[in-house]
């Protein structure tokens, strides 16, 4: 059978381990269609019973800065307010799969893409890496799950200090935080990712199939339920002045001059 072809990631296997890499160079932008490209990756993962963990990785500067705000126009309206709809849609396929998932996390982890890495089971990343929850800097409302996926990572009150700050964290304070597993030098991040990739795989693999079932059993469910409030709340943000100040101000490098409107 022939491999599907994919046009936002690459998709490889060697041995056990397969390999999904995000190229959508120098930034990866999160989009619908890079998303439901790796939704597609990881379902046909799961039918591929010689496949036993997955190492998430992305090309380029970044892991994934997020969403493409300096794409949208000056009133910040940009993309039709369906495609948020459409993006969770498929980002909920993630969270439905089955096999173990390590995220080799360089650049940036931002919004979205913070929400991406910490959909994998673990996560390796280097010094430089930074991990950032910025919506409320926007004047918008956390996505991508993570209201469900972060407090249950990290912890309530150190999730919501995520949010409300919108501070950007470096790999070290990622790691004193439990937001990452693995702390290597940049140019043995994807290295170490595999190997860890690789050790997981020498378990038996029914096992760890069952064994991340029950670790993961209602999460698919919080996220959905998380995407759906979330989904509600950036609907009526994205009408606000606030949210266009918020996106003018991010793509101008300067702080924000929130109104409260």
């Amino acid at each position: 059978m022939a491999a599907p072809a994919y046009e936002q990631i690459g998709v490889s296997r060697t041995g056990h381990l397969a390999m999904i890499e995000i190229r959508r160079p120098p930034n990866n932008f999160v989009s619908v269609a890079m998303v439901g490209e790796i939704a597609d990756a990881l379902e046909s993962l799961d039918r591929d019973p010689a496949c036993r963990a997955i190492v998430l990785s992305a090309a380029g500067k970044h892991f994934c800065a997020g969403a493409d705000f300096s794409a949208r126009g000056p009133d910040g309206r940009g993309e039709p307010v369906e495609r948020g709809r459409h993006l969770y849609k498929e980002a909920i396929r993630l969270w439905r799969t089955a096999k173990p998932i390590v995220a080799a996390v360089q650049g940036a982890a931002i919004g979205a893409g913070l929400g991406l890495a910490v959909m994998a089971d673990f996560r390796v990343a280097c010094p430089e890496a930074r991990f950032s929850a910025n919506f409320t800097r926007m004047g918008f409302h956390p996505g991508f799950g993570l209201t469900a996926t972060l407090p249950r990572l990290i912890g309530a009150q150190q999730a919501a200090f995520v949010f409300h700050t919108g501070r950007r964290f470096t790999g070290e304070d990622a790691k004193a935080m439990g937001l990452i597993d693995q702390l290597v030098p940049q140019e043995g991040l994807l290295a170490a990712a595999t190997a860890l990739a690789a050790e997981i795989a020498e378990a038996g693999p029914l096992a760890t199939i069952a064994t991340r079932e029950t670790l993961r059993r209602g999460l698919a469910e919080a996220v959905q339920a998380a995407t759906e409030r979330e989904y509600q709340e950036q609907t009526w943000l994205r009408q606000t002045d606030d949210f266009r100040e918020g996106t003018r101000a991010m793509a101008e490098r300067r702080p924000a001059d929130f109104k409260g409107v």
